[in-house]
């Protein structure tokens, strides 16, 4: 399970890594027009849709970057089984489709069902996880002789929607009640002061990988249970120091938190991995400080080390107590950075609204230390701590050169391993091979060492790492080519 959550962290960077931008554009749109959110401004309008783009379409995302990279081979027949077995879902269990299967009147529909869109990360999620199942099971299928022209990788999409058709099925049933307990959760704890508040920021972030944490949202920013909380504020209505309690506690968090907690992550990522991990946090913080975008941050260690992620929405569940309990509160119509922040110092509703970058300080040092400590503590893999001897750097680029050095090492280090047939999985980090053999007695160090590669390293009794240096893309490509094709 942990190899498997591993993977997925790592397949979760493709689609992560398109967010900061997304994130700028749209920040940069909503400060130039930050009423009109481009209705008074075309580039303001121009930026936003640009943004908007990317951000609505998170599910989609995440269907396809997960798809791809849990599959065997990253074929891109699973990157079309993903978006297939994604499309099936948003298309059976919207709010009219729901209609016209219940024979009722799409006003009558269950809210639960408004979530299902094209950013729904669960359902983007789901969806990905069981094309990359499928492809891994079905794209070597050899059918009958009338039936041929959808064998292999042709059937993997057919195979993806049949699939994602039972699973929608379920949801139908399943999701109403699920998202009404945590409307009716949200309802409960509304009464609760600062406490309830601190419940809210706790579970708005736990939820944030089931696409879930809407049900919440609903109750506290909107006026599903009378709250409003965001509307009230920029309205200025309600009780100075009370509206905006629900909103306030997240900005020490998205703009100090997060960010501190990226430098954690950096520092302790392995020296010859630190580049790579700097460039992925420096966008990842610079996005959620300026514009309170913490998907790119979040997403980089949700699964890869969830625990961390855990203490992350304790942390967030704290920083919205302390808020609440003192009464300083700010709004925001996008999110909890800095631009919102800023606007809302204009809102006469806000309560000490400069008292949150003082929490906002506090909440930095808090979330560096808790993240070293845990970290470390439990060697948690978050980005740049992939397995790695720290040679790997020094040992980079020692591969001979010629037109078919890729093929000719791959064959070497192939028959190191006991034969193709041996190898049952394929993988490479920065700068090493991962592969799972189906008998570690067949393979001989002496042979892959005699490839030219600087080292390797048996894990356990399946898993061995070959170092390679940074040009282990291309060989593992070449592996991948002998073995599939």
């Amino acid at each position: 399970m942990k190899t498997y959550l591993q993977k997925m962290g790592k397949s979760l960077m493709l689609p992560v890594a398109t967010l900061p931008i997304a994130a700028l554009f749209t920040g940069i749109g909503y400060w130039i027009d930050p009423t009109g959110w481009g209705g008074n401004n075309i580039l303001a309008a121009f930026l936003i849709q640009a943004g908007k783009a990317i951000l609505d379409n998170l599910g989609i995302l995440f269907a396809v970057g997960l798809a791809l990279g849990m599959s065997k081979d990253r074929d891109g027949a699973s990157a079309l089984s993903g978006l297939v077995a994604f499309l099936v879902p948003m298309k059976l269990i919207n709010t009219d489709s729901v209609a016209t299967f219940m024979g009722i009147q799409a006003d009558q529909v269950d809210i639960a069902f408004s979530a299902i869109n094209n950013g729904n990360v669960f359902i983007g999620i789901l969806a990905g996880l069981v094309a990359a199942a499928m492809y891994n099971r079905f794209s070597k299928v050899q059918l009958p002789m009338a039936l041929s022209f959808f064998s292999g990788k042709r059937l993997v999409p057919i195979m993806s929607a049949a699939f994602m058709l039972v699973c929608s099925a379920a949801l139908i049933f399943i999701w109403p009640p699920i998202y009404g307990a945590l409307v009716a959760f949200g309802k409960m704890i509304s009464g609760m002061g600062p406490i309830g508040a601190g419940l809210y920021g706790f579970f708005n972030r736990l939820l944030i990988p089931t696409g879930m944490h809407h049900a919440l949202n609903n109750v506290f920013w909107f006026d599903l249970a009378g709250i409003n909380d965001i509307g009230n504020f920029w309205n200025n209505v309600g009780v100075k120091g009370v509206t905006g309690m629900y909103q306030a506690g997240f900005f020490p968090v998205m703009m100090f938190g997060l960010p501190a907690g990226a430098l954690a992550i950096y520092q302790c990522a392995r020296p010859e991995k630190k580049r790579v991990t700097a460039s992925l946090m420096l966008a990842a913080a610079f996005a959620s400080f300026f514009t309170g975008v913490t998907e790119p941050l979040e997403f980089s260690f949700m699964f890869v080390a969830f625990p961390l992620y855990v203490v992350h929405a304790l942390l967030t569940g704290i920083s919205m107590f302390i808020a609440a309990t003192f009464q300083w509160t700010a709004g925001f119509n996008f999110s909890a950075g800095f631009i919102d922040f800023f606007l809302s110092l204009r809102v006469p509703i806000a309560n000490k609204p400069w008292m949150l970058l003082v929490l906002g300080l506090v909440m930095a040092v808090i979330y560096y230390l808790a993240f070293m400590f845990v970290i470390k503590t439990f060697n948690l893999m978050t980005p740049g701590r992939e397995e790695g001897d720290v040679q790997e750097e020094e040992d980079e680029g020692k591969i001979a050169t010629g037109s078919n050095k890729f093929t000719a090492k791959a064959e070497k280090i192939i028959e190191g391993l006991g034969g193709i047939g041996n190898v049952a999985s394929i993988d490479n980090c920065a700068t090493r091979l991962r592969l799972v053999v189906n008998d570690m007695s067949k393979v001989d160090e002496g042979k892959i060492k005699a490839a030219g590669v600087p080292g390797l390293r048996k894990i356990d009794g399946k898993n061995i790492h070959v170092i390679v240096g940074t040009e282990v893309q291309f060989v593992a490509d070449e592996i991948v080519k002998i073995k599939y094709t």
